[in-house]
């Protein structure tokens, strides 16, 4: 009996155990090498916008070991503990006969692939099993090579030396083409095993030939299928984005075998990224069900509560997971990002810097640490943060990561706040200050790639960072004006998946609503404002950057940027505002309310389009079009011609006021197809010169109106003067949204200006935003036209006298003049607010 040459190994050099067997095959468990090598393999994949990770190697090594119901051999592991010696001793070392027994007894039983009818080959090819199962592949591959020379087509250790190649690790590409080449000569040789399939799938996968493993799980469900199998073909259409095709294996295995954690797991993320929130929830908790301790369920649970808006059952399932494991760093992540969502920065940094410790280089925790540091004013520590972002250069070919492109772009804006912290808003422009390519960039989300720029300031030391408020240290006038803000800003919420309530937000919108009303009520006294360094007349532009500041300072991670002030060049291309209703299989569920509402304004236009292009099949059309119930049902549609067979695009378009029987150009709705059925439906708004300056003239126009009826209005109290002036301030916020003249959060700032205009007119908003509507601006886009905007906005606004104790709350813009006092006030606590009323509602 030959053992071969066995290399000496010292201490425990990749072996765990020697002397006995841990795994005879990975078949037994197939998706570990997958997760190993796929981290997407998770609740959020970061490429989607979307922070996370994967459990460990060793987590996912655990959870599948428990489901195998592979039928090969599963061996007790040694006592031998890396770092000890006593038990890690040198393979020459070990009892030869022990090694022999162990291998004996492997071939008596035939618990390793295609075992002979020869009892002293089953023996030779077990010793070589044993070997790989304590890792030593090298030995086992000269085994293997031994025997196949005396027998060259001797499936078993073809077989085996094709699993110790890839076992050796296919970060080297000559093991893994060995590897395949070893098992496609098994293929060749015994056609009908779906395990040898199986194997080469778990080759392929990590090197990208997700198509080709796909095809050899599927030839191995096909000879035998099983829920294992399923599980794992899932597991690839799931890393493929191919929902609901991984759906279906999911739910097949969980047929064959109900109790799967894991496969219960994974069907939740197929309807979480689906958007079916609602669905996933209740798979996660089935999940639970099976394994009341399963961490990821607990994390995948937290955050699809999140994405609902519920915060508190969300804090409640991250907190399950972390007392599981209060070092799951994936929880850690994103528990500390919905807290900076939700506006409570102090307890998301404490996360940050938790999972930092556990993960020194983790980008997403770093990024998040110097964001949170600069929005609380903190610019010394936030910038460091940045900076260790800024110093994880991509690899040559590798993705720079979402956090590597924006940390650029957000130190250059951390250090021209710190600037400004002391200098009056009055006196200063971001528009204005910061150079046109960098807004560009940065709006775009493009590579800091900026010819001759030049960079701000570097943080100066005569500025001091911000230091906390308490809330008892400011005046009872500012406290009750805090808590009024608070008020008016948690009107302004969605409630709507996708939207969580943000407590940091609230206030800053509040402050902006309240200043907007002081700040119209003068001008339509004749008074002047102070405005970028001038004083002068107010013009609508300045009513809508009061809220523009606001919204900035409340999250700096957003560029809240006026598109007509980037650069000529990016405006005569056209700058787009995109939004993917549904990209492949991802709903965006915060605008599902509306998709009814676009479907029959997209069924219309087609008709107007083939009544104009193709009167002859017009009625087939028309019949086609009664059976469409949702998007995806068009896509038949499209080839009834030719021009529209790979997708269309439908444009609104937008009544004047000011100009009667002329519209300007509304948003774009693109629809497109592939043979699988996955569509791109999207909507965007295109801001070119032209379009700006007709939307321009349109809203001058009506502010002028609005200016001159609210000069009257102070004078006269008549029911018919308040009524008019609220339509104008209506439809002129109904152009501002059809125009979407910022880059980011056009939606709420609108809102605010709506909100505190109208308070300046005497009438105060005192009906919440309904349930289901997920933005104001898409209830104007959608609208034929400002009175229609204005009949449904004020159906649910409940508009009513306003209380006269808001004349006695102090200015805002003279309590917060600067940067400073901004940030001051939005990090103060707020939640004695909730202990008193609010004497003004």
């Amino acid at each position: 009996m030959r053992l071969g040459k066995m290399a000496p190994a010292s201490g425990c050099r990749a072996v765990r155990g020697l002397g006995v067997l841990l795994v005879v095959l990975a078949v037994a468990r197939g998706v570990l090498a997958l997760t190993e090598q796929y981290p997407t393999l998770s609740l959020l994949k970061q490429r989607q916008g979307m922070a996370g990770g994967c459990a460990s190697a060793g987590e996912w090594a655990e959870q599948y070991s428990s489901e195998s119901d592979s039928s090969f051999l599963h061996f007790h592991e040694s006592d031998c503990d890396i770092g000890g010696s006593s038990s890690c001793e040198s393979v020459l070392s070990l009892n030869t006969e022990k090694i022999l027994s162990q291998a004996k007894l492997l071939a008596e039983q035939k618990r390793f692939p295609f075992a002979t009818d020869n009892d002293n080959t089953n023996e030779e090819l077990a010793i070589a099993y044993v070997l790989i199962g304590n890792g030593l592949y090298d030995e086992a591959i000269r085994h293997f090579s031994t025997m196949l020379q005396e027998e060259p087509e001797l499936v078993s250790a073809i077989y085996g030396r094709g699993i110790a190649y890839g076992k050796k690790g296919l970060h080297d590409m000559k093991n893994a083409e060995l590897a395949l080449f070893e098992l496609s000569r098994v293929v060749s040789l015994e056609p009908d095993h779906p395990e040898v399939f199986e194997q080469r799938a778990e080759i392929l996968s990590p090197l990208g030939r997700i198509s080709e493993a796909l095809s050899d799980l599927t030839k191995a469900i096909q000879l035998q299928p099983s829920a294992r199998l399923y599980r794992h073909r899932g597991t690839l259409y799931f890393i493929s984005e191919d929902y609901a095709t991984a759906h279906e294996d999911f739910q097949r295995s969980l047929e064959l075998n109900k109790n799967q954690p894991i496969a219960m797991l994974y069907k939740g993320l197929t309807f979480f990224h689906r958007g079916l929130l609602k669905e996933a929830i209740e798979s996660f908790k089935e999940a639970l069900k099976q394994k009341a301790d399963f961490i990821d369920a607990y994390k995948s649970l937290g955050q699809a509560y999140r994405e609902l808006g519920n915060f508190d059952a969300a804090t409640e399932n991250f907190q399950k997971a972390l007392l599981l494991n209060q070092n799951h760093v994936q929880t850690l992540q994103l528990k500390g990002m919905m807290l900076y969502h939700h506006g409570s920065l102090d307890e998301a940094l404490k996360n940050f810097k938790r999972c930092l410790q556990l993960e020194p280089y983790n980008e997403v925790c770093q990024y998040m640490k110097g964001l949170s540091h600069v929005a609380m004013g903190h610019f010394y520590e936030g910038i460091k943060a940045q900076t260790k972002v800024m110093l994880n250069d991509p690899l040559p070919g590798q993705k720079a990561t979402p956090e590597y492109l924006k940390v650029k772009y957000l130190r250059e804006y951390s250090r021209y706040l710190h600037a400004h912290l002391d200098i009056p808003l009055t006196e200063y422009n971001i528009d204005i200050d910061l150079p046109g390519n960098f807004k560009d960039h940065w709006a775009k989300n493009l590579p800091f790639l900026i010819e001759n720029y030049e960079e701000q300031p570097g943080l100066q030391p005569h500025i001091k960072d911000v230091l906390f408020q308490n809330f008892e240290s400011y005046k009872p006038d500012v406290q009750e004006l805090i808590c009024v803000a608070d008020h008016l800003g948690s009107m302004m919420q969605y409630e709507t998946p996708g939207f969580l309530p943000n407590k940091r937000i609230h206030r800053a919108m509040g402050l902006a609503t309240l200043e907007v009303m002081q700040a119209v009520q003068r001008t339509w006294a004749n008074s002047k404002v102070r405005m970028n360094g001038k004083t002068r007349l107010m013009q609508w532009r300045d009513m809508f950057d009061i809220a523009v500041k606001w919204r900035r300072i409340a999250d700096p991670d957003q560029p809240v940027l006026w598109l007509d002030q980037m650069p000529a060049r990016s405006l005569s291309r056209g700058f787009n505002n995109h939004i993917n209703l549904i990209r492949g299989q991802v709903i965006n569920m915060r605008y599902l309310e509306y998709f009814e509402k676009i479907l029959h304004f997209i069924k219309d236009r087609i008709l107007v389009y083939h009544g104009a292009n193709n009167p002859k099949g017009l009625l087939e059309v028309r019949e086609a079009l009664e059976k469409v119930h949702k998007v995806e049902d068009l896509l038949p549609i499209m080839k009834f011609n030719s021009k529209t067979r790979d997708g269309f695009t439908v444009n609104t378009k937008v009544p004047s006021l000011k100009d009667q029987g002329k519209e300007y150009d509304g948003f774009t709705i693109t629809i497109t197809g592939d043979k699988v059925g996955n569509i791109l439906f999207s909507v965007e708004t295109q801001t070119t010169e032209e379009r700006t300056q007709l939307y321009h003239a349109e809203i001058d126009a009506l502010y002028k109106d609005l200016t001159a009826k609210g000069k009257i209005l102070i004078l006269s109290a008549e029911l018919g003067e308040v009524d008019a002036v609220c339509n104008l301030i209506l439809s002129l916020v109904y152009y501002f949204y059809n125009l979407m003249p910022l880059s980011r959060g056009s939606s709420v700032i609108a809102y605010s200006v709506i909100m505190g205009a109208l308070m300046a007119s005497g009438k105060e908003v005192s009906g919440k935003i309904p349930k289901g509507k997920a933005s104001i601006k898409y209830i104007a886009m959608t609208a034929p036209g400002s009175e229609a905007f204005s009949k449904i906005a004020r159906s649910w606004m409940n508009l009513k006298s306003i209380s006269p104790s808001y004349k006695s709350l102090p200015s805002v813009s003279e309590t917060f003049p600067t940067l400073r006092t901004m940030i001051e006030v939005l990090n103060t606590d707020s939640s004695h607010c909730l202990k008193k009323p609010i004497v003004v509602v």
